[in-house]
């Protein structure tokens, strides 16, 4: 096999993927093997696609996602810990041209923020949400989160989630979809190519709701793995994932066009 130049290689017509200038250069602080990576940069590569890059902002709360801005090379603001809703809120009524989307993990989005979630899918809040669901607390030690599957280990439920004294996970996905203000609801993954591909899919379809003012919130829920959290190898996490949360939590559409999927 004849030796090719890397010059030759990176030549256009040889170009397969290139990284979209919306990724900062710093290095990735996550876990090796986490999804929030591949959520970044699908992210990111909507915006560049849809050319939103000069009128979007992100938000990210406390937690993993908090992270995001050091990444995210567009504008960007810090929230109090659940309130990524509320902020967005207020950014999307002050400027309503704008492109305003949150960026939540699921002990933010679904424990200390499920009111801000609630009733600004509620009203209908023209914004993007996206959803990172892993059912733990990834960054502050593996705790029990709304997530957590039943007989799921944490560092709060070492035995396992006990649904009787600690009560069922919270399936707040499946909750807004009933909500009256919101017009795209999903739920996808980034674990393979093909999850990629879908979950971009739905990522582009909800910043196009937004930037065309279709009337209500879209939210996409990414469901993915927490290899540290879980104590596993990504390959393992990965599996697990697959084996055990998509059964509880279903990958799909839930509500497109403000219609349930039946």
């Amino acid at each position: 096999m004849a030796n090719i130049s890397f010059e030759e290689i990176v030549k256009p017509e040889n170009l397969v993927y290139k990284k979209t200038e919306l990724l900062t250069d710093k290095t990735l602080s996550y876990c090796p093997g986490c999804g929030h990576g591949t959520a970044h940069r699908v992210i990111m590569e909507v915006i560049e696609e849809l050319g939103l890059e000069e009128d979007t902002v992100g938000v990210a709360p406390v937690g993993c996602s908090v992270l995001a801005y050091e990444f995210m090379n567009i504008d960007m603001t810090q929230a109090a810990h659940g309130r990524a809703p509320a902020v967005a809120t207020g950014i999307k009524r002050v400027w309503p041209d704008k492109i305003v989307f949150t960026y939540q993990g699921d002990g933010d989005l679904a424990a200390i923020g499920t009111s801000e979630t609630i009733h600004a899918c509620n009203r209908g809040e023209n914004i993007v949400i996206i959803f990172i669901n892993n059912g733990i607390y990834g960054m502050t030690g593996g705790q029990m989160a709304p997530t957590t599957l039943p007989g799921m280990k944490s560092s709060t439920s070492p035995y396992g989630r006990d649904v009787d004294i600690m009560g069922n996970p919270l399936k707040i996905t499946e909750l807004i979809a009933h909500l009256p203000g919101t017009y795209f609801v999903t739920r996808q993954a980034v674990h393979t190519p093909a999850a990629v591909r879908k979950a971009k899919r739905a990522v582009k379809k909800a910043f196009e709701n937004q930037r065309d003012k279709k009337p209500g919130l879209s939210f996409v829920e990414i469901v993915s793995n927490c290899n540290s959290g879980w104590k596993m190898t990504p390959n393992d996490a990965n599996k697990w994932m697959e084996d055990n949360m998509f059964p509880f939590y279903p990958l799909g559409d839930i509500k497109v066009d403000g219609q349930m999927v039946k």
